[in-house]
């Protein structure tokens, strides 16, 4: 299986430098999260669980630098 990575609609241009991509990873086998600098470097595993879990400490987390 082919994982199709994608960057978050909020990130900025194509070039920019700070982001990271997302990918389904095969049935079953969670959400790739992985360095878009480096894409050859690897990736983490997440379960989609731990997925969420991280987007709302991510929420969280920029909610108090507001």
């Amino acid at each position: 299986m082919t994982i199709q990575w994608r960057k978050s609609s909020h990130s900025g241009s194509a070039n920019d430098d700070v982001c990271v991509e997302l990918g389904r990873l095969a049935s079953g086998a969670g959400i790739g999260v992985r360095d878009s600098k480096t894409p050859n470097a690897g990736h983490l595993t997440l379960s989609p669980t731990q997925f969420a879990h991280l987007i709302n400490q991510i929420k969280r987390d920029s909610q108090s630098y507001e």
